[in-house]
């Protein structure tokens, strides 16, 4: 195996550390990893919710949020409508409980049993029956065009919160989509989850109830400049930036009047920071005759952020943050900007009890549907999880007392291999309601039997899983070679829908190619789901097979259709011409080290490096060192049934390391022994056991001192 520790500049660290106030080992971490760019390092060094994006970036988020609110006013019935993983769950009840908590006459629905994916023509026909005219879909819709247009027949607005690909060029007929999939959709980051989505709705809601909603702000500041002065003036709306100008006066050259400034600011209320200051400015530049009607906010801001009363703007520029993280040099008037939307956030309570509770779900849901952790992921999933280890909501407390995890430090490993399968179960298992009524769930009683049942699925679901694995992996291994090995694709009647996209998963990982896995259901109809693996075009195969199915969608590694059962001749041939075509990048075994590190580094210490990276995931897998030429105090081989891991003592002098290589007791005596001094590669974990917190190595990778292979 190839060892890889990319060179970077000692410079280029210093430099970084220096600006961003890091220690040199995280600096060449970062570095390292290509994460040098100050916006997006931004999401490694802070966790400030202010720094999440405004959900009003979205360009229809204010026409959800006008819909929404009408519903609530003329008392009309509101369909939240999900999808059946955890992502899809998550984002149900989010949306659901937001309403609910409004006073909206709301109720919830998931595809359950055989459903299909999506908004169905049924659901919908239904609801209007009920005499419902609002629909919101979460984590789908945005590829059920006619059953929108149905809707819409039948005089049922919908609203679509998705995150999944769509057909390009082509939007379905909703009174609002958000979806930063969309590329005009005018929202910084594309990569949220479902239920980051329904978060952000959630939030443009509760701005909604603040007196600022919509509300025509415009925030002055007025600065000398040699003998002129300098006018700056930002416009926002829902605390998002609507424009901007900077003009120079020479005093007596020109009337207030005649400057672009009045235009911009007609009709706003208009916000300046030290009143008498101001207006005094004002004075000088236009005479005193000028007369701008301003408010001075510097004492209500300080009422609330106690840290900048009595502090100018540019003593504030000189002490910000946030300008660490621009390219541009930040003015007063960027300073100024900053305040005022910190201050109005916290004057309408944003990220208060409910939001500790929802980003939760967030969290869990945003891991469950494989998203980067980059950019604002980050902040969500690490507060979520900061939550969830703090005070657990309902539901998710009981089923964490079920799978036995209560009391233990969680950190987003253990979200995505013990919490979110149990909930992506019920939707396996054709009951994702199950796991809605157990996070809404009213008792503890209640929620206590919902989370056992939960657990009961996924008992189930592992055991078809198994089932299902041994039907399909002699027709994957069939398909793998006529394929060309660059592809698998495989259909059953004997598969059960709730585990195709598990068994693809794991397809993929086990024989390192792209896998769809399709089940034959009865009825005629055909439902697959396809993982994608060494940068194989999932949305433009989609889209060259579009014609022939039912319903499609998904993102970029993960993607599930259905169509009929006589088109699936035809799928596979196409299927096979595409991936010709297809070059899937090329894989080698190598290992990439984030650090090198002296023996000296080796102090428990270093977990608090490791916590920092968290949460670790999607583009951001757990930190990897070397350590050279470490003396092995002790060595055993160690496990269950057979003794296939190697269990050691690593001496680094003040301290020693305990450490676990797992499978690796083959290479003992032939690739290292008890006497040898190594070099190894590793990440730093923790031990569980009897409710003690220890932490330890986990060896990736060693060499005998000398026996170089390092890149």
């Amino acid at each position: 195996m190839k060892w890889n520790k990319k060179d970077v500049s000692p410079q280029a660290v210093k430099d970084l550390a220096a600006r961003f106030d890091l220690d040199l080992l995280s600096a060449s971490v970062l570095a390292r990893r290509g994460v040098t760019d100050p916006g997006e390092l931004l999401y490694f060094v802070e966790d400030d919710p202010r720094y999440l994006h405004n959900p009003f970036l979205f360009d229809q988020m204010e026409d959800a949020v006008d819909r929404v609110l009408l519903a609530r006013d003329e008392g009309e019935k509101v369909l939240v409508f999900g999808d059946r993983d955890a992502d899809g769950i998550s984002s149900t009840v989010l949306v659901y409980e937001a309403l609910k908590s409004r006073g909206l006459d709301v109720r919830y629905r998931l595809p359950s049993a055989d459903d299909p994916y999506g908004l169905s023509a049924k659901a919908v026909e239904e609801f209007a029956g009920d005499y419902g005219t609002l629909i919101i879909t979460v984590d789908c819709g945005i590829s059920n065009h006619a059953e929108i247009e149905r809707a819409r027949e039948l005089g049922v607005d919908v609203i679509v919160l998705d995150h999944h690909l769509h057909r390009r060029d082509e939007l379905p007929g909703a009174v609002a989509v958000v979806n930063p999939k969309i590329e005009s959709c005018g929202y910084p980051f594309r990569d949220l989850a479902g239920c980051g989505v329904a978060y952000k709705f959630t939030r443009a809601l509760a701005f909604a109830e603040s007196g600022l909603y919509k509300q025509q702000v415009a925030l002055l500041n007025v600065r000398p400049a040699n003998d002129a002065y300098t006018l700056e003036a930002v416009r926002l709306t829902n605390l998002v930036e609507t424009g901007r100008i900077s003009e120079t006066i020479v005093p007596g050259m020109v009337e207030l009047e005649k400057t672009r400034l009045v235009p911009f600011l007609k009709d706003r209320q208009i916000f300046v920071w030290d009143g008498d200051l101001q207006k005094k400015l004002l004075a000088k530049a236009f005479g005193r005759a000028a007369d701008v009607q301003v408010y001075d906010i510097a004492e209500d801001i300080g009422d609330l952020i106690p840290a900048v009363r009595g502090k100018s703007l540019l003593r504030l520029r000189e002490q910000s943050r946030i300008a660490k993280y621009s390219d541009k040099a930040a003015g007063e008037i960027d300073v100024f900007a900053s305040l005022f939307v910190s201050f109005a956030l916290k004057k309408t309570s944003y990220f208060g009890e409910a939001d500790l509770e929802a980003l939760q779900l967030v969290a869990v849901g945003t891991l469950a549907d494989l998203m980067p952790l980059r950019n604002e992921n980050r902040i969500l999933v690490r507060k979520g999880i900061a939550a969830l280890n703090a005070k657990p909501r309902a539901g998710l407390a009981e089923l964490l007392a079920k799978l036995n995890l209560t009391g233990k430090r969680l950190a987003a490993k253990d979200l995505a291999w013990q919490l979110t399968p149990a909930i992506n179960a019920t939707g396996r298992m054709g009951s994702p309601e199950t796991a809605v009524r157990l996070f809404l769930g009213q008792t503890v009683e209640e929620r206590s039997r919902l989370a056992e049942e939960v657990i009961g699925m996924n008992q189930d679901r592992r055991r078809l899983g198994a089932e299902g694995w041994e039907a399909v992996l002699p027709d994957a291994r069939k398909s793998l070679e006529a394929h060309d090995n660059k592809f698998v694709l495989v259909g059953r009647d004997d598969v059960n829908r709730g585990i195709t996209g598990i068994i693809a998963a794991r397809l993929s990982n086990t024989l390192r190619v792209p896998a769809i896995v399709a089940a034959f259901l009865g009825g005629g109809t055909i439902v697959g789901s396809l993982r994608s693996l060494r940068g194989y075009p999932v949305k433009a195969l989609l889209e060259a097979c579009s014609d022939l199915f039912i319903d499609y969608g998904g993102h970029d590694e993960a993607a599930g259709f259905s169509l009929p059962a006589d088109k699936w001749d035809e799928l596979t041939r196409r299927v096979l011409e595409f991936t010709k075509a297809v070059e899937l990048e090329a894989e080698e075994e190598s290992l990439s080290i984030d650090a090198e590190l002296p023996h000296d580094y080796m102090k428990p210490e270093i977990t608090d490096l490791v916590d920092r990276f968290e949460p670790y995931g999607e583009e951001n897998g757990p930190l990897v060192f070397l350590t050279r030429d470490v003396p092995i105090a002790s060595m055993e081989l160690v496990g269950k049934k057979e003794q296939n891991h190697v269990k050691m003592l690593l001496d680094y002098g003040k301290h020693r390391w305990p450490a676990l290589f797992w499978s690796a007791a083959e290479r003992v005596e032939r690739d290292f022994s008890r006497t040898d001094r190594v070099d190894v590669v590793f990440q730093v974990g923790r031990n569980y056991w009897n409710g003690m917190e220890q932490a330890q190595l986990v060896v990736m990778d060693v060499r005998r001192t000398g026996e170089d292979g390092t890149h």
